[in-house]
């Protein structure tokens, strides 16, 4: 009876560690879509392209001993700049607000040993997208004439509307790129390489000038030459090849 159990005990241990190697091993196709096996490699595609659109960061900023007094200039200042900007043609709807701030303006009192409130301060930024590039320059001087003193430009960037077809480009150029390094390491190792397993795309970017285009007088009627450049957009593919 006790041999009789112990060769039950020892026969179902057997059919435990067969089950679990079973399940352990991958399937021919499991195994061949294994992130650790073919070829892993980057290609990646870059295209220039003129900006069509520019960006411009501008508002008022205004100080007055009250916040009625500093909101009041502010308002004002910023109903001018409101009718120059739509004046040179700039939609509504690329108007945006980007910013708006009351703050106190304190100063140090020597006498007290403490801070005081000499005045207020408001901000009003707005972000703008001028879709007439040769107009640039001709509405940062409108907005310059508007503002007066309280005018603040922070920032101009150009940027293209629609950059799909440029992305397409990119991403024709990257794919050839993976492939041309993929193909290059299989002759290297003397293997054969397969068709793509696994495709990833990063997210396309957009970088600032690399040549520059002078909008002068000459060309665009502004007294303020504003430089387009072009714009580079890049995109990286990551592809994992199969091995034949």
């Amino acid at each position: 009876m006790k041999k009789y159990l112990l060769f039950t005990m020892v026969a179902v241990l057997l059919l435990t560690v067969v089950s679990l190697y079973g399940c352990q091993q991958a399937s021919p196709g499991e195994a061949s879509n294994n992130q650790q096996m073919g070829i892993w490699v980057t290609g990646t595609g870059e295209v220039n392209a003129a900006p069509d659109a520019a960006i411009l960061q501008l508002g008022i900023q205004a100080q007055a001993l009250t916040v009625d007094g500093a909101q009041s200039q502010a308002s004002s200042a910023m109903n001018d700049v409101m009718s120059a900007l739509t004046s040179n043609g700039v939609a509504e709807k690329d108007i945006q607000t980007q910013y708006y701030s009351i703050q106190q303006v304190t100063k140090w009192d020597n006498t007290k040993q403490e801070s005081v409130v000499v005045g207020y301060q408001v901000a009003n930024m707005l972000t703008v997208k001028v879709r007439n590039l040769t107009k640039t320059g001709t509405i940062i001087d409108a907005v310059v004439v508007a503002g007066g003193d309280l005018i603040r430009i922070n920032n101009i960037q150009f940027t293209i509307d629609n950059p799909t077809d440029y992305y397409a480009q990119a991403r024709e150029k990257a794919m050839a790129d993976a492939k041309d390094t993929a193909t290059q390491l299989a002759e290297l190792s003397n293997i054969k390489l397969g068709k793509p397993i696994y495709i990833s795309e990063t997210d396309g970017s957009v970088s600032q000038p690399t040549v520059v285009r002078t909008l002068s007088a000459a060309d665009s009627s502004a007294s303020t030459p504003i430089s387009t450049g072009e714009l580079k957009i890049s995109l990286t593919v990551q592809i994992n090849y199969a091995i034949q």
